[in-house]
């Protein structure tokens, strides 16, 4: 084994054996009252846990730093911790009864309207600030244009991997997916932590334990999106912001789980693993 794969192996173990040290924190205190406001009841009507959700965010976050290169150590560190926070605030505020009817942009767009800010609505500006930091931090001899597909990457796919968790593992399968599609490269030690972060959580999200949540999600997301910032080539990164801003503006109107339904191979891809209903 090359001292670069050793290196990146290293690293998905770490952020597996921290991503485990947090599912067992999340278990200790989802038995606890401090637990209660994050418990929620799946689509299947099992009880789940949203504690999933910061633990594997803190382990991602903390495993990308250790593992980006050093002029981007920062931008991970912002981009996961912030992303994890406000993700982790909507879990909690967007539950109140007040904001239900505020989901996904239309919903945010509407209480604005009507001189609200929706819980989901701070985190996209938090998540959207966070991003535009990464660009700054990241920019180096890069122009506006490169600023602007970072932060559309970033911010992008924090969004999207978050729409893909409705159903058990199906946000972890794509982080797993993504990251060890990226994995080779200058920048692909970025990655390697999270994808060690989504394996160990996947399990206990493929058992109904725990769900990532805004936190869980939002956190991968964005650290994915940093890696996909790093791609060589404009080209190809204004393909990627292309197609995550296509599949953002569809979540819209299409059901994604009718999709994945209706198409064999990613119905058997997403059932993999999971309990059965």
């Amino acid at each position: 084994m090359t001292t670069a794969r050793r290196r990146r192996a290293l690293l998905v173990l770490a952020g597996a054996a921290a991503a485990r040290g947090g599912l067992a924190a999340a278990a200790a205190l989802d038995a606890r009252p401090a637990g209660v406001p994050w418990r929620r009841t799946n689509h299947a009507g099992r009880p789940v846990s949203l504690l999933g959700g910061p633990a594997t965010a803190v382990a991602a976050t903390a495993a990308a730093v250790l593992g980006a290169p050093a002029g981007t150590r920062t931008a991970a560190a912002v981009v996961g911790a912030v992303s994890g926070l406000v993700g982790g605030y909507d879990d909690l505020a967007g539950a109140r009864p007040e904001q239900a009817r505020d989901k996904g942009l239309a919903g945010h767009l509407r209480a604005l309207r009507a001189g609200r800010v929706s819980a989901g609505a701070v985190k996209v500006a938090g998540i959207g600030a966070a991003a535009a930091v990464a660009a700054l931090l990241t920019r180096e001899d890069r122009d506006l244009a490169d600023s602007v597909l970072t932060t559309g990457l970033v911010a992008g796919t924090a969004n999207l991997v978050n729409l893909l968790d409705l159903r058990p593992g199906r946000a972890a399968k794509a982080a797993v997916l993504t990251a060890t599609a990226t994995l080779s490269g200058p920048a692909g030690d970025l990655v390697a932590g999270p994808l060690g972060a989504a394996l160990a959580v996947l399990p206990a999200d493929l058992g109904e334990q725990v769900m990532l949540g805004d936190a869980g999600a939002n956190a991968l997301g964005a650290l994915l999106g940093l890696r996909l910032a790093a791609v060589p080539g404009r080209p190809a990164r204004v393909g990627l912001l292309a197609a995550v801003t296509a599949l953002t503006l569809a979540s819209e109107r299409v059901s994604f789980t009718r999709v994945i339904e209706a198409t064999p191979v990613l119905r058997e891809l997403d059932r993999l693993g999971r309990r059965r209903t």
